[in-house]
């Protein structure tokens, strides 16, 4: 007999408790937050809590919410690469976070940092305070920094897309560009699309917004046309969220036909596509772009630099039509006032200075040998890659004797390795899938052919 919806929950969380995954004295997220991050209702959850707490895994703390009682005892802060960590969206946000020289981080999601080592921020200090230092001690412009908002319509015309100042707002990232078009535009618990396997931070934004979030299979060449065509039958959805070019995680880029396919299906069912851009500079300007085959009319284009120059900086932005766009930069002021006024300059400057374009040439050769060396290094190991791309920064690949990738990163844990399984990159994170995303800079390095040889050849002799 099939469990009901209460039973499954309760069932997981016990399961957790009982592997250890969540320890003793552990706070559990509030009914609330569990029903919106995966899509409860709230009255399931609390059945699901009542039944957890008759049967003595978590009780209630008056004013405090619901703690586990059961299981092992807590682990301390610094046991972030523990093997029995509870894998999920937060987890593997935080992971991006450490650099441990001692661990291996093939799921890295960001470029090593000697491809960026040429735009040192020291380089442009000077230039950026050395006129309008003033400001520095003020608010900046809502939608943005007057000059970088000229050089990024500069940018965006040798992408083809033809777009004046008033649409465009500087955001602090790709990540605050998603989280603002969602606050504006997205109503709590109406369906969205999104590219599946894909960007998994977005997946927990339209979440905790109470979105109903619908994976939109992503194949070789782009999203599934005729999957998205039949969803769009049934569903009333305005939006979809993708990725053009360097997809993040199958590294895939959309092909021009597939584009033309894509934009019809806009035009007939009234569908705003968000084409999330974070990848640009790895790949040539003549990549396919949504936003330049439809002008922004049925397309939103976020951009940013922290992939390409630093992620510290916290600089991206967004470029739509222009009455979306003073809204949007309505709601930022309203949420954040405005951007560092420092990292827009810094940027402006970068853009402005003749060397940016041969630092991206750079990025792109890096990332071009870098691709072929590491589809190289995992057909060597047996494994299969999804797509093979000219030049970018990930990998989707599967090894054929692990059908499990979240079982496969808790094995490469102990071996002091942290991967990206395909789980998380999945609308449901309990999908069983083989798949990782990896990181072609990782890859090449040696220690990652030796863990994965030794690992490999355990498992045939085991």
């Amino acid at each position: 007999m099939a469990l009901s919806k209460p039973e499954q929950i309760a069932q997981h969380i016990s399961q957790q408790i009982k592997s250890g995954v969540l320890t003793r004295g552990e706070k559990l997220p509030s009914i609330r937050n569990y029903a919106m991050l995966y899509g409860y209702a709230k009255n399931t959850v609390i059945t699901a809590f009542e039944m957890l707490t008759a049967a003595g895994y978590i009780e209630p703390q008056h004013g405090r919410g619901f703690y586990v009682t059961g299981g092992k005892a807590r682990r301390t802060e610094d046991d972030g690469l523990s093997i029995n960590r509870a894998m999920d969206t937060i987890w593997l946000m935080r992971q991006q976070l450490i650099k441990d020289p001692k661990h291996q981080h093939p799921g890295d999601g960001f470029p090593p940092k000697d491809w960026l080592m040429d735009m040192r921020l020291d380089k442009f200090h000077r230039q950026v305070v050395r006129t309008g230092v003033t400001t520095l001690f003020r608010y900046g412009n809502r939608y943005g920094y007057e000059p970088l908002r000229e050089q990024l319509v500069r940018r965006l015309a040798g992408y083809g897309i033809a777009a004046t100042m008033k649409q465009i707002v500087t955001t602090h990232g790709a990540n605050e560009a998603l989280d603002l078009v969602i606050r504006h535009q997205v109503i709590p618990g109406e369906p969205v699309l999104v590219d599946e396997p894909g960007y998994y931070p977005l997946f927990g934004k339209l979440r905790l917004h109470g979105a109903e979030v619908i994976g939109i299979p992503r194949l070789t060449d782009g999203p599934d046309i005729q999957v998205l065509e039949q969803v769009l039958r049934k569903r009333k959805a305005r939006f979809f969220f993708t990725q053009s070019c360097g997809h993040n995680p199958t590294g895939t880029d959309l092909s021009a036909a597939k584009a033309d396919r894509l934009l019809a299906l806009a035009r007939q069912y009234d569908l705003l596509i968000i084409e999330n851009d974070a990848l640009a500079d790895f790949k040539p300007s003549s990549a396919v772009k949504l936003s330049a085959l439809d002008q922004l009319r049925r397309t939103l284009y976020i951009g940013s630099f922290s992939k390409s120059v630093s992620a510290s900086l916290r600089m991206g932005f967004i470029a739509c039509d222009p009455p979306l766009a003073d809204s949007l930069a309505d709601l930022k002021m309203l949420l954040h006032v405005s951007n560092s006024e420092y990292s827009e300059r810094a940027v402006e400057v970068i853009l402005r200075e003749g060397n940016f374009l041969r630092h991206v040439q750079r990025l792109q050769q890096h990332a071009h040998d870098a691709t072929l060396q590491a589809v190289q290094t995992l057909h060597t190991l047996g494994a299969e890659v999804f797509h093979v791309p000219r030049e970018g920064l990930y990998l989707w690949a599967r090894f054929p004797s692990a059908p499990d990738s979240l079982a496969l990163a808790r094995e490469l844990l102990a071996h002091d390795m942290m991967l990206a399984p395909g789980a998380f990159f999945c609308v449901d994170s309990q999908h069983r899938t083989p798949w990782c995303r990896y990181n072609i800079a990782e890859v090449i390095k040696p220690s990652f052919s030796h863990t994965l040889h030794t690992y490999l050849d355990n498992q045939k002799t085991n």
